[in-house]
């Protein structure tokens, strides 16, 4: 009687130990990860990290590339990537320059630079799913193409954008709530507003069954094409948001808005603990990596250390989150 009771129960072990790695390893692995990297630098530098100003920077700075982040999740989550939201970023402030000039109203120009982000992500989700070529390549070839075309619409020149100070949304975009930046409160509705794509609508579902088996996705007939264009015009829009929100706090706009986000973005989403494959991806985790290395360089300025321990910082957390996250991947498996 007994030893038929427990059989079931020791059998279903392994199953649920298995199902919390699958859902909980990768969060635990990077909050341990952060938190060790925050109390390293409490330590190195409390006259800095104990202070709220490196917070409230944190909370500024933070979203520029944090947003891309948190929609490239997606698209890495069902197989692809996106390598040319930098320079989306500044085509789509073209959009948003134009329009502000030509019509002195700013929403008109925020409701056209987003429309132009989601042009790009269209575009690049088109040429990759109608010609069937690699998204690593496209995306590669489309950064420099929108890089170039953004140069040429506008000769090179720079927009001073002091004049939107005065518009009803600047306030809601490069304003203070709280004394809290409010770009901080945008990366917070981008984080959640892609919580529930991934885990509470059919978008997500279909996401990752496609980054798991594309063939499964296919026989159980899974609209592929449409969901991968759709997830690469989330990423454009996302680009064009950052844009905006960064545009309007430095009060200048520059063709070059976009670069040196592409690294910070995609650590952000690995270090997460997004596989590269395809498959399996963590809100959660994306948005903790990312003020993991938005922190990197404050920490290592605050420490006293040059720039060259950038680097070796860099790969220090992501073997250190990587190495976590498959420890206890392999410990509740068993």
């Amino acid at each position: 009687m007994s030893a038929t009771s427990t059989a079931p129960t020791a059998s279903r072990r392994p199953t649920r130990a298995a199902a919390f790695a699958t859902a909980w390893a990768s969060q635990i692995g990077i909050t341990i990860a952060f938190l060790l990297l925050w109390a390293t630098f409490i330590v190195a530098a409390p006259g800095t990290f104990l202070r709220p100003e490196i917070y409230q920077s944190f909370a500024q700075t933070t979203p520029y590339f944090a947003i891309t982040a948190m929609a490239l999740t997606m698209v890495i989550v069902a197989g692809d990537i996106d390598l040319s939201f930098p320079s989306v970023m500044g085509l789509s402030m073209v959009g948003f320059v134009w329009t502000w000039q030509a019509t002195d109203s700013v929403e008109l120009g925020i409701v056209v630079g987003l429309a132009v982000g989601a042009l790009a992500g269209l575009f690049n989700g088109l040429i990759i799913t109608l010609i069937g070529i690699p998204s690593l390549v496209v995306t590669i070839g489309t950064a420099s193409f929108f890089s170039g075309l953004t140069l040429v619409l506008v000769g090179g020149r720079q927009y001073p954008l002091v004049e939107t100070r005065s518009s009803f949304s600047y306030g809601f975009l490069a304003g203070k709530l709280g004394g809290i930046p409010t770009e901080f409160f945008w990366l917070l509705l981008a984080a959640v507003g892609t919580w529930i794509l991934l885990n509470r609508h059919r978008i997500g579902q279909n996401t990752y069954v496609i980054g798991d088996n594309r063939q499964a996705a296919e026989l159980m007939g899974i609209p592929i094409r449409v969901t991968r264009v759709l997830l690469f015009v989330i990423v454009g829009m996302a680009a064009a948001l950052a844009a905006l929100l960064q545009s309007l706090q430095v009060s200048n706009f520059y063709p070059a808005v976009g670069q040196g986000y592409l690294l910070p973005a995609l650590a952000a989403v690995f270090v997460g603990g997004t596989s590269v494959l395809g498959g399996r991806g963590s809100v959660l985790g994306t948005f903790i990596g990312a003020f993991m290395i938005g922190g990197i360089h404050a920490g290592i300025v605050a420490a006293g250390l040059t720039d060259y321990y950038g680097d070796l910082i860099y790969g220090a957390i992501i073997l250190i989150s990587v190495s976590i996250h498959a420890v206890l991947q392999r410990r509740f498996a068993r």
